[in-house]
């Protein structure tokens, strides 16, 4: 037999390059078919597409159950020094639902870091983009402060001790706020964290001022929480892990154990106290449990496809919804490599589950948050040089549990919590009256979320006692666990269905 020449060679290959090209695309299509009624009590559906008057790169829930977003102007152009948004909703999704209001700070907050103040309510806006010679992307070292009560965004009249682009804010357990990470300029980073006291001010952690913990692979949003102990644990992208200490100058160790390789648009979130998902390149996912000195790591469930830009957030049975993203970095969404399936990953049998399919591709600087009345805002994307389509909308997730189990499709009766404190504290009880038998209460700390990732969301679950319509529900022990602030508090009924949340305030009592 002749062996084949050059070019039956390369026909050949080229046949097979092909076959396995359409292979891949009707799996992917098939991957990506729209949901059924039939299907929602399984899998969960999205609303419509809605149109947001600018692309919601950034997003807070507030103390009030409204939505604060900001990242461009309203024709979606990259840059937040014009214009932020008010969602209620309360009012639904039409204009009448979004309040537009002015930016006059001066300072540009698009890619800064922002988060609750437990004490005051208010949104700390930290860092941000400035333009140095026509060049954008250069480091904010301004501080702002939006008002839920005016309704207005305001200068906090001093500047950080560095300036940051892509810093990550986090709650500690005394209230105060903890910076981590960004950039200096172009080409250099800013590795020492520095600390807000509502009070006192500011302050740095010199001890903790290392290239190798927040400088070349860790400067990007980097991925840390407080530990049930009180250090800070933190990943980076190479997988390397660290603690740091937060007393006197602070300090650091690199910890013996190390994750495969990750990315800054991979998610990872604390899905449960001192309990850690991590996504990380080839959609390896890892379970890790901080609750001791040395975390105890183990290999959960493969996820599937990488996810790039993808975003993960709590949901209120304590399950934790990953949306968005795609094969490549730097996809364009307008090829097979978008992934518009949505999944659940349940811990309770590490498990990955199929969601609903969204409308449209959501990439670099898309968004998801849990919403008080247990849905997923999800949305944006664009405004950047990842290629990402400008997407001026957002879409509304309706978890499985907000329907009935019999197939129908129809949404399922819902629990009322009638009577409830807006004010709890550790360790105290409280009580709860709700319309219907309930099974679970559950506290979710409201979070904000930006560039594949959420801050300071926690999720706990809490003990009760059931006497008649009144329930006797237990605080969590300490604020390790549950960091003070603002949470959203479901009751489930023993179908598995959540209420509407009732938002409260976790704190020390005021004397």
């Amino acid at each position: 037999m002749q062996a084949p020449g050059f070019r039956g060679v390369v026909r050949g290959l080229a046949g097979v390059l092909v076959a396995g090209g359409l292979v891949f695309g009707g799996w992917w299509h098939w991957r990506n078919q729209d949901v059924t009624p039939a299907e929602y009590h399984l899998r969960g559906k999205f609303g419509a597409v809605v149109p947001w008057p600018i692309i919601p790169i950034h997003v807070s829930v507030l103390p009030d159950g409204r939505v604060l977003a900001y990242g461009t102007d309203r024709q979606g152009r990259q840059g937040a020094d014009e214009v932020i948004d008010v969602w209620d909703p309360r009012k639904g999704t039409g204009p009448e639902s979004h309040l537009v209001l002015p930016n006059r700070t001066g300072t540009d907050i698009f890619c800064s870091g922002q988060i609750i103040i437990p004490s005051t309510g208010q949104v700390l806006l930290v860092g941000g983009d400035r333009t140095v010679n026509g060049v954008r992307n250069w480091s904010s070292p301004d501080i702002n402060f939006y008002d839920v009560q005016t309704a207005t965004i305001k200068s906090g009249g001093r500047t950080l001790e560095r300036p940051r682009w892509y810093p990550t804010v986090m709650t500690l357990a005394n209230g105060e706020v903890l910076v981590l990470g960004g950039r200096l300029d172009l080409e250099h980073y800013a590795p020492i964290p520095e600390i807000y006291n509502p009070q006192t001010g500011w302050r740095t952690l010199p001890g903790a001022d290392k290239d190798e913990l927040f400088g070349a692979q860790n400067w990007n949003y980097p991925r840390a929480w407080q530990t049930p102990r009180g250090d800070i644990f933190s990943i980076n992208r190479l997988g390397d892990l660290y603690t740091v200490t937060l007393d006197g100058q602070g300090g650091f160790t690199k910890l013996p154990q190390k994750l495969p390789r990750g990315h800054s648009y991979l998610p990872s979130l604390m899905y449960a106290p001192g309990k850690i998902l991590s996504i990380r390149m080839g959609g390896l996912t890892y379970n890790i449990d901080i609750n001791q000195a040395q975390p105890v790591i183990k290999r959960a469930a493969w996820s599937g496809l990488a996810r790039f830009n993808a975003t993960a957030t709590v949901l209120a049975d304590g399950k934790v919804y990953v949306n968005g993203g795609s094969v490549r970095n730097d996809d364009n969404g307008t090829g097979i490599l978008s992934n518009r399936l949505s999944e659940i990953w349940d811990p309770a049998t590490d498990k990955w589950l199929p969601g609903a399919v969204a409308h449209k591709a959501r990439l670099y600087h898309s968004v998801a948050l849990l919403m008080q009345d247990g849905t997923v805002l999800t949305g944006a994307g664009g405004a950047g040089a990842k290629n990402a389509a400008n997407n001026l909308d957002a879409e509304i997730y309706y978890p499985p549990y907000l329907f009935k189990s019999d197939g129908s499709g129809q949404l399922a009766p819902r629990p009322v919590i009638k009577a409830a404190p807006d004010f709890i504290s550790w360790g105290k009880g409280f009580t709860l009256e709700s319309d219907a038998p309930l099974g679970r209460f559950t506290l979710i700390k409201m979070g904000s979320a930006t560039h594949a990732q959420v801050y300071d969301q926690r999720f706990i679950e809490l003990g009760f006692k059931q006497k008649g319509a009144v329930y006797e529900v237990s605080a969590p022990e300490n604020a390790f666990i549950a960091p003070p602030g603002y949470y959203f508090l479901f009751a489930v009924d023993t179908h598995g269905v959540p209420s509407v949340a009732k938002i409260v305030r976790l704190d020390t009592p005021a004397s």
